[in-house]
C-alpha cells in the first residue's frame, strides 16, 4: 500500500508541476507578448524549451525543500499529499481571477501547514523558512524592482525610444531577456517539484535523505512544467502584460534583465524565491522608471493576494491533514474532493475563456458569467437603424449609420447565436409590479414574411 501511496503523490506532485508552468508561465513572457517582441503560441513554446532546460541545470532550490524546510524523518507520504492539495487549489483559484500568486509560497504553505498540523512545530524548521522563504520574498521583488527602473530610466535617456529603430532594437533584446527569465523560472521553479518528489521518496523509504533528486525525477519535473507553460497561462498573462502597467519595449527589456539577475542569484544560493513576486516586482519598478501610470487598484490585489498565499494555502494543507489522517477513506475522499475542485474551477474558467487570440484585449480578467438578454441564446450585438418602421431581415442584417443613437432613434438588437432578429423601440413603459419604475425599451420580435 505504500507504494501505491507513493505513486498517487507523485502523480499529484507532477500536476501540481503543471499547475506552476501555466500559472507562471506570464512571468516570463508578459511583457514580450505584450510589446509584441513575441507572438503569443511562440512566446509560450519558447518559455517552455526553456523551462525544461532550466529544471535541468541545478538542484540546490530542491535540496533546501527536500530536507531543509522540514524535517523529513516526521513525514508521510499522506502529508505531502496533503500540502500539494492546498497549493494546487490556492493555485487554481488565483489563476481563476488572473492574480499572479506565488506557486512557490502556495507549495511552502500546504507543506507547512498540512506538517505542523500533523508533527508540530518540530516537523518545520523556523530558521531555514525565514532565511530561504521569507527573506527572499521580501527582499527580491524590491531590488529586482529598483534595478529595473533604474534601467528603465537609462534606456529613455540614453535612447529615442519614439524611434522606428529604437523601438525594434528593444524588442530584439526582449527576445534576449525574456528567453533569459523562462531559463531561470525553470532553474528555480523546476526544481520545487523535484524537492517534493524527492520527500515522498524519502518518506516512503526508497531513497536516502539528504541525497540528490533521482535522474528520472528530474526529467519528469521538467517535463510538466513546460507541459504547463505551454498551455499558455492567458489569464495571468493578460494581468501581467496589460493590468499594471501599459509596457513598451525598453521597459521590458529592463524589467526581464533585472528579474532573470534576480532569479538565477537566488537559485544559485539555494533560496526557494517566488519569481512571480520578483517578475512583478521588475514591471512595476520599470513602470515607476518611465514615470507611467500604473494600476494600484490590480498591483495593491496583487500584495493582498501574497500576503495571503502562505497562510491560505496552510490552512488548505492542514485541513487535509486532518482528513488524510483518518485513514484510507480519508485520502480517497480528499483525491475525489481534489478533482472535483479542479474541475469546477476549470468548467467556471469557460465563462470568460482568455486565450492567444483575446490576451491583450482588455486588462481585467472576468470570472462570473454575463447576463444574457431574455429569449436569446448568445451575445447581442447593438445597431442604430435608421427608420422606425425598418425591421431586420435573416438575409440582410442591419448596417449602423454613421450618427450615435439617440433615445428617440430605434435600435436594432442582432443577436449572434441560433435567435431571430429583434428591434427594440425608445418608447418608456412602466412595469406591472412596480409603478414608479421605468424599463428602457420593449422589445418586439420582427416578423419574417
Amino acid at each position: 500500500m505504500t507504494l501505491t501511496l507513493v505513486v498517487v503523490v507523485i502523480i499529484t506532485a507532477l500536476v501540481f508541476d503543471f499547475t506552476n508552468g501555466f500559472h507562471d508561465s506570464a512571468n516570463a513572457m508578459a511583457t514580450s507578448v505584450a510589446t509584441g517582441a513575441f507572438k503569443p503560441k511562440v512566446a509560450v513554446l519558447i518559455a517552455a524549451v526553456l523551462n525544461l532546460v532550466g529544471a535541468s541545470l541545478s538542484t540546490t532550490v530542491a535540496k533546501t525543500i527536500s530536507s531543509g524546510i522540514v524535517n523529513d524523518s516526521l513525514i508521510t507520504p499522506q502529508i505531502v499529499f496533503a500540502g500539494l492539495v492546498g497549493a494546487i487549489l490556492w493555485n487554481l483559484l488565483t489563476w481563476l481571477v488572473g492574480l499572479p500568486s506565488s506557486s512557490s509560497h502556495a507549495l511552502f504553505g500546504g507543506l507547512i501547514g498540512a506538517v505542523v498540523f500533523s508533527a508540530g512545530m518540530a516537523g518545520v524548521n523556523p530558521g531555514v523558512i525565514v532565511s530561504k522563504v521569507l527573506l527572499p520574498a521580501l527582499v527580491a521583488p524590491v531590488v529586482a524592482g529598483l534595478a529595473a527602473g533604474f534601467a528603465t530610466r537609462i534606456a529613455y535617456r540614453i535612447t529615442d525610444h519614439t524611434a522606428h529603430h529604437a523601438a525594434k532594437t528593444f524588442r530584439l533584446g526582449q527576445r534576449v531577456s525574456a528567453s533569459m527569465v523562462a531559463l531561470a523560472h525553470g532553474t528555480s521553479d523546476g526544481q520545487k517539484t523535484m524537492g517534493i518528489i524527492t520527500l515522498v521518496l524519502v518518506a516512503g523509504g526508497y531513497q536516502q535523505s539528504g541525497t540528490r533528486p533521482y535522474e528520472w525525477v528530474i526529467l519528469a519535473a521538467g517535463l510538466a512544467i513546460a507541459a504547463g507553460t505551454y498551455s499558455g497561462g492567458w489569464r495571468i498573462m493578460r494581468t501581467m502584460g496589460k493590468g499594471l502597467v501599459e509596457i513598451e519595449p525598453p521597459q521590458g527589456f529592463a524589467a526581464e534583465s533585472a528579474a532573470t539577475v534576480s532569479i538565477l542569484a537566488s537559485a544559485h544560493l539555494g533560496f526557494a524565491l517566488s519569481t512571480t513576486h520578483v517578475c512583478s516586482g521588475a514591471i512595476l519598478g520599470s513602470g515607476i522608471g518611465r514615470r507611467t501610470q500604473v494600476n494600484w487598484g490590480i498591483a495593491g490585489r496583487m500584495l493582498t493576494a501574497w500576503l495571503l498565499t502562505l497562510p491560505a494555502a496552510a490552512i488548505v494543507g492542514a485541513l487535509s491533514a486532518f482528513i488524510v489522517s483518518q485513514g484510507m477513506w480519508g485520502f480517497i475522499a480528499m483525491v475525489v474532493f481534489l478533482i472535483a475542485a479542479a474541475g469546477l474551477i476549470m468548467r467556471v474558467s469557460f465563462h470568460h475563456k482568455v486565450d492567444h487570440n483575446n490576451v491583450h484585449d482588455s486588462a481585467e480578467v472576468a470570472v462570473l458569467p454575463g447576463r444574457k438578454m431574455r429569449g436569446t441564446k448568445g451575445r447581442i450585438n447593438i445597431v442604430a437603424i435608421p427608420d422606425a418602421e425598418l425591421a431586420p431581415t435573416a438575409s440582410a442584417p442591419v448596417a449602423a449609420p454613421a450618427m450615435a443613437p439617440s433615445a428617440s432613434l430605434p435600435v436594432a438588437a442582432e443577436t449572434i447565436v441560433s435567435s431571430r432578429p429583434a428591434v427594440i423601440t425608445a418608447r418608456q413603459v412602466r412595469r406591472r409590479r412596480h409603478k414608479s419604475a421605468t424599463r428602457p425599451a420593449v422589445v418586439r420580435q420582427a416578423v419574417q414574411a
